[in-house]
């Protein structure tokens, strides 16, 4: 009993030796009081240095006054001088780590200045084992521990990064950033801002891996501000924010607008609908490779002030865009996200965001399509690509090694300087090329807008549909994974089809590069030439004279040319390779075509206009000895007689 009572005992004294080892504001010398008082006006007028010297007075006068402890440490926070900041924080909580438990938080984002992050870590997840009620402090502990835990691990694992600025013919002693780029990489589009903070679009070429001084484009900018721009990759139209535009049509202080590149020049720009445009902030767009998606930033209110999302709209079958949606919570937070840019593959998304677990500021990010066609998780492009500093602005070459981004790195030539940089091989896009055409007309050699149209192979959806420029020319990027069939076509030609089997991989070093000729109709001129136009998109089964499902897109553009032009009498024609018995590839010949033939007498052909013939493997475009030229030689054609 008597050991009982001697450990109570001892308890309660040492209990009281802890609630008598320091003072506060109730309990501390009136002396130290005024100190502090006069502390606390002089910091709220902004007067750290000031202040500072009455904190020091308070804890002279008291030494042990924690209330005064932690007010000096916030002081010496606010000037900057983390390491007495810290020092004096620890003082506090070792007084009593239940007294304030925001101390912890704030010991954390000192620990996190001072590039201690195991140790900003633990801190933070003091603070939140305490279950903290002030909202914006909880949230800001919880991104300080996730950021601190992955700072700690991305320092010790970097990743390659050696940047480079682009070249003096881009960079001057302006700033130049938010970098946009066609799919050849010839032509870059940047924002470049001058001395009177006026922001204009430039452009820069590409001529022989060289880049030419950057220019004004004209007709797009104006006397007043013009930003964040991004060109299609065929380089044919562009979008970008502007603000301040009333009159125009605009719906809020700043709004998305497009441009389209015509012979004579850029267009003068045009808001986009009210389907995007809203009371809201809509800026920094990106267009996909398909032409049919714009994603962008749409700054909104939340309950924890303003932020900002990134949204997606889609261009529907009659031309308009498709209500915006927010992209999903693996990619938007409740802080801000800016800067997305769409790859050229589709499926890959690079972004900024403050509020993912990062390395300062904002980092840069990227976030992949997932099967089901939402975004995956987003990762970090990982250390020293991140930094304490705010990146953004990055934009993926279609190669899906280069990168652009903007930075003001030491050494550069003015502020903002555009750099390129090797991406990462865990960062980088899908493979990607690209096919790039003239098309003119067969019987003159002139260039003609005829529209182009890529589909799936497998699934017959409209991958892109697009019409030349007015020089015949188009481009449009392919990514890896599919099968896509191309036809090209215009009123009162005959059209041209292609297929560009992409199942397996895709390189930008070896694009598809086509001249096209569109032979017009005219039945004369088609029978004197005698020219075949290969179906290129009409499949076997292997050995078979069966059409296959995913020739019907091409079968029934064939019934629509006969249809249409009904003085037309075509000739269909079989080829194989020389695979196998030259009499049993004679005859799969003869009854391929004949299906071809039998397949439009069944769409109401009439049988006097057809006829079809078998050449075996007597007629081969491209030597037999690879596997591409014997894919070439098999094939359907047709001849108009």
């Amino acid at each position: 009993m008597r050991s009982l009572i001697l450990a109570i005992f001892l308890i309660c004294v040492y209990s009281t030796g802890i609630a008598q080892s320091y003072t506060t504001v109730k309990t501390t010398s009136s002396q130290a009081l005024s100190s502090y008082n006069a502390g606390n006006d002089e910091a709220a007028r902004g007067q750290a240095a000031i202040a500072q010297g009455y904190f020091e007075m308070a804890l002279k006068a008291d030494p042990k006054f924690i209330d005064g402890k932690l007010a000096l440490a916030d002081n010496y926070a606010e000037l900057r001088d983390f390491f007495k900041a810290e020092k004096h924080f620890e003082e506090a909580i070792a007084m009593d780590s239940t007294y304030k438990p925001v101390a912890f938080y704030f010991l954390a984002k000192i620990e996190w200045e001072l590039d201690k992050y195991v140790e900003c870590a633990g801190h933070a997840a003091s603070y939140l084992r305490s279950q903290p009620k002030n909202a914006k402090n909880k949230l800001g502990a919880q991104r300080l521990l996730s950021s601190a835990q992955f700072a700690s691990n991305a320092v010790g694992h970097p990743v390659p990064f050696d940047p480079k600025p682009v070249s003096d013919s881009i960079n001057t002693r302006w700033m130049e950033y938010f970098p946009s780029l066609t799919a050849d990489n010839d032509l870059l589009i940047f924002t470049r801002r001058d001395e009177d903070q006026d922001e204009n679009f430039y452009q820069g070429e590409r001529i022989n891996g060289v880049w030419q001084k950057a220019h004004p484009l004209l007709g797009v900018n104006t006397e007043r501000n013009e930003g964040a721009s991004s060109v299609s990759p065929d380089g044919s139209w562009m979008a970008f924010t502007a603000c301040n535009r009333e009159g125009d049509g605009s719906q809020g202080s700043c709004d998305l607008y497009w441009s389209q590149l015509k012979s004579t020049g850029w267009t003068k720009p045009v808001p986009f609908s009210s389907t995007i445009n809203s009371e809201s902030w809509e800026s920094q767009p990106t267009i996909g490779a398909d032409n049919r998606t714009l994603i962008f930033i749409r700054d909104t209110i939340s309950g924890i002030g303003n932020h900002s999302d990134i949204y997606q709209s889609v261009r529907l079958p009659n031309g308009k865009w498709s209500t915006p949606e927010i992209l999903g919570p693996q990619i938007n937070t409740p802080g801000k996200e800016d800067c997305p840019f769409l790859h050229p593959d589709g499926q890959t998304l690079y972004f900024t965001s403050d509020s993912l677990p990062g390395m300062g500021d904002a980092d840069l990010f990227f976030s992949r399509k997932q099967a089901d066609g939402t975004w995956g998780k987003a990762q970090n492009l990982g250390y020293p690509i991140n930094t304490k500093g705010r990146e953004a602005g990055l934009v993926v070459s279609l190669d899906g090694r280069t990168a652009y981004f903007s930075s003001d790195r030491p050494n550069g030539r003015g502020g903002l300087d555009l750099y390129t940089f090797e991406l990462p091989e865990f960062a980088r896009p899908q493979k990607v090329t690209y096919a790039k055409a003239k098309v003119t007309n067969g019987a003159t050699g002139y260039p003609i807008v005829a529209k182009v149209e890529f589909t799936d192979v497998n699934t017959g959806k409209v991958f892109v549909s697009a019409s030349t420029k007015s020089d015949g020319t188009f481009l449009v990027c392919l990514p890896a994974g599919k099968e896509y069939a191309l036809n090209v076509n215009k009123d009162k030609f005959l059209f041209f089809s292609d297929n560009f089997n992409l199942v397996d991989t895709a390189t930008f070093e070896k694009p598809f590069l086509l001249d096209i000729e569109l032979m017009p109709i005219a039945a004369d001129a088609l029978v004197k030439e005698g020219k075949p136009i290969v179906l290129r998109n009409v499949f076997f089964e292997t050995g078979s004279a069966e059409l296959r499902q995913q020739s019907m897109t091409e079968l029934d553009r064939l019934v629509r040319l006969l249809t249409e032009n009904p003085e037309l009498k075509f000739q269909i024609n079989g080829h194989t390779d020389n695979v196998g018995d030259d009499g049993f590839n004679q005859k799969l010949s003869e009854a391929r075509a004949k299906s071809v033939h039998d397949y439009l007498l069944s769409k109401s052909i009439s049988p006097e206009r057809l006829r079809y013939k078998g050449f075996g493997e007597s007629t081969p475009l491209k030597p037999n000895d690879t596997p591409e030229g014997r894919a070439r030689n098999r094939r359907t054609e047709f001849v108009v007689w």
